[in-house]
């Protein structure tokens, strides 16, 4: 298993974010992480929607009173996962590990029509694939038989779940102490 470069920081990452967990304790979202900015998290505490979990050294004010800020928070109402995802540019790449169906590329990504839409191809979860602009254009109008370029993986509608794992393949490139117990990546630290 390949394992991926993570800094851990013992010190604040750059705008005080917090780790949001589901009420279940676990990340609300892999990729990308569930990160509310401090103020946020601040109104959610108020509001009695989140639990605080860890805190960061840093205290803010008020003229009445002082709190510290939190590092990692949780739900206090469990947030249903398993609804169907929405067909964003985003969700189809992740889908697709961010890799060209066709030549497996990670860059200058596009979507391509499997069926065409000039052949009465839709815009859907079943008939889109990620393609690096190169297999796109030497694609174009045709099917994958037609052009002799067959998907890796054939297009489908993934699951929330789905992509929740494809996230944790892409963990961010810093991660704060302490939210490393609720993050379940396999990672190399470093100090």
């Amino acid at each position: 298993m390949t394992l991926h470069r993570a800094q851990v920081l013992k010190a604040p990452p750059s705008g005080w974010p917090a780790l949001v967990l589901n009420a279940d304790y676990r990340p609300l979202s892999y990729y990308p992480l569930s990160l509310w900015p401090w103020q946020e998290v601040i109104k959610a505490v108020f509001l009695d929607r989140v639990d605080v979990i860890s805190t960061y050294d840093k205290t803010v004010h008020s003229p009445s009173f002082e709190m510290r800020l939190p590092s990692v928070v949780c739900l206090k109402s469990y947030v249903a996962q398993d609804r169907p995802p929405a067909f964003t540019r985003f969700n189809l790449f992740l889908r697709d590990s961010f890799c060209c169906q066709y030549c497996g590329a990670g860059s200058d990504l596009t979507f391509d029509h499997v069926v065409p839409r000039s052949r009465g191809g839709r815009t859907t979860w079943e008939n889109i694939v990620t393609a690096c602009a190169r297999c796109n254009l030497t694609k174009g109008g045709r099917t994958p038989k037609e052009a002799h370029m067959h998907p890796h993986r054939y297009p489908r509608r993934p699951s929330m779940h789905e992509l929740q794992d494809h996230g944790r393949r892409f963990p961010p490139g810093f991660l704060h102490e302490s939210w490393l117990d609720y993050l379940y990546w396999d990672i190399e630290l470093e100090a």
